[in-house]
């Protein structure tokens, strides 16, 4: 134990709270010791009440060890602690995210007899066994609000043979205004009544949703696979792969000018200075996603 004691504080612990319980079979004043050592690190909340064992556990004593956690659950405010964590903003870049490896569906839902749909790039299966789900969707998309109320989606896995103009169709417009199967080529539907990409996608999955989770911008579904079937052995499309290869190359403005590209739909913004507030005509991207001209 005082190996441990040492290492902990030669590596600068703190910030925890700490209960302590002290064994006579180490020394009478075992307890006693531990607490002075810790008293050495900083910002440490020692609680007060020690439980003291005496060669062996008794049953007695279980209320303590009982009283012992529920105290230091009293004072386990975790989200509380997680609000106060103040992020250093120049630490992070956004360009790390676009290293992750995502890949593209088009998110599908039905309310009524609107059909609709959106891009998403986080659709992950959570079990195997029943066969689970999840996605994160903005809540700014209508695609959201129709599954919030109806339950049910669809998602089909794009590939690589995906054209732009699926992204165009589905990711740079609102079915709130816009009908994004109007003149669409097929009309294929799953068992739940809900339209997916017969061509473009290699796979098509529906499910049921069975709970929510409000991560304030979004809104993560976990849901039921009810229906699935592969449509093609062509590989997945992927986030990498879209910017590599599915995405045109953007149109710069004549040499004379500045201005910024959106990394997400290739839009060029003429001027030298992109407002923070700026939110991309095309692919409705915040002023996050677009780069300098180089």
């Amino acid at each position: 134990m005082e190996n441990v004691l040492s290492d902990l504080t030669m590596h600068n612990i703190q910030n925890r709270t700490v209960g302590i319980i002290e064994n006579g079979s180490w020394a009478a004043t075992s307890g006693g010791l531990i607490r002075a050592k810790l008293e050495t690190c900083k910002n440490m909340n020692i609680l007060e009440q020690t439980v003291s064992i005496r060669s062996s556990l008794k049953a007695s004593q279980l209320s303590q060890l009982e009283a012992l956690a529920d105290a230091i659950a009293a004072d386990f405010t975790l989200t509380e602690n997680y609000k106060s964590i103040e992020i250093d903003k120049a630490m992070i870049d956004s360009a790390a995210m676009f290293k992750l490896s995502y890949g593209l569906f088009v998110l599908t839902a039905r309310d009524g007899g609107k059909d609709n749909g959106c891009i998403v790039n986080t659709a992950i299966q959570i079990t195997q066994k029943p066969l689970r789900i999840s996605i994160a969707v903005n809540k700014d998309n209508f695609t959201h609000d129709m599954i919030l109320k109806t339950g049910e989606f669809n998602v089909s896995i794009l590939t690589e043979h995906t054209p732009f103009s699926v992204f165009e169709r589905f990711g740079f417009h609102s079915g709130r205004d816009t009908d994004k199967f109007d003149g669409f080529e097929s009309d294929e539907r799953t068992a739940n009544g809900i339209r997916y990409i017969a061509d473009q996608a290699n796979c098509v999955i529906s499910a049921k949703v069975l709970s929510t989770d409000d991560f304030g911008t979004h809104t993560v579904f976990f849901a039921d696979i009810t229906q699935a079937f592969v449509q093609s052995n062509i590989p997945s499309a992927t986030y990498q792969y879209y910017f590599d290869n599915i995405k045109p190359k953007p149109v710069k403005p004549p040499d004379n000018k500045s201005g910024f590209i959106c990394k997400i739909c290739g839009y060029a913004y003429e001027g030298d200075n992109l407002p923070d507030d700026f939110i991309c005509p095309l692919c409705k991207h915040g002023a996050v996603d677009f780069e300098p001209l180089r």
